[in-house]
């Protein structure tokens, strides 16, 4: 004897084919784009997706008949910007697509520091000082 399919598996089904079709790379890193000066810049961004299905069936009056089946689904999607990556001769940065609280802009700028006081004391060290030129 086949055993049936219960109708919700058909709406399950259908929803999520339809949430796989919206799901795709270019969604979450967009197309490169070069700019004037030689610089790419590629934007990316957070993607969540949400779903939800569900049915009932009923009793009917008859001991013979079938049930009736009610179901639906839903789903959501939210898109978020979270910045643009940008790979210049320079090197490669993340430009933040939001306003950063204090505390994260300072610890993303920790590494830009680091490399500044580097280059500084190592510029320091190979120059003369105003002392030793006369």
């Amino acid at each position: 004897m086949q055993e049936s399919i219960h109708p919700i598996s058909g709406v399950m089904q259908t929803a999520l084919e339809n949430i796989k079709d919206m799901i795709d790379v270019n969604t979450v890193v967009g197309e490169p784009m070069v700019t004037g000066s030689g610089s790419t810049v590629i934007p990316v961004s957070k993607v969540s997706f949400g779903f939800v299905a569900g049915g009932g069936e009923y009793n009917l009056p008859q001991p013979d008949a079938t049930r009736p089946f009610a179901g639906g689904s839903g789903a959501g999607v939210s898109l978020q910007p979270v910045g643009f990556l940008v790979l210049s001769p320079e090197g490669v940065h993340m430009l933040p697509a939001q306003n950063k609280l204090p505390l994260e802009h300072t610890v993303t700028m920790i590494p830009k520091l680091i490399g500044d006081l580097k280059e500084l004391l190592t510029k320091d060290d190979s120059q003369p000082s105003e002392a030793q030129k006369s």
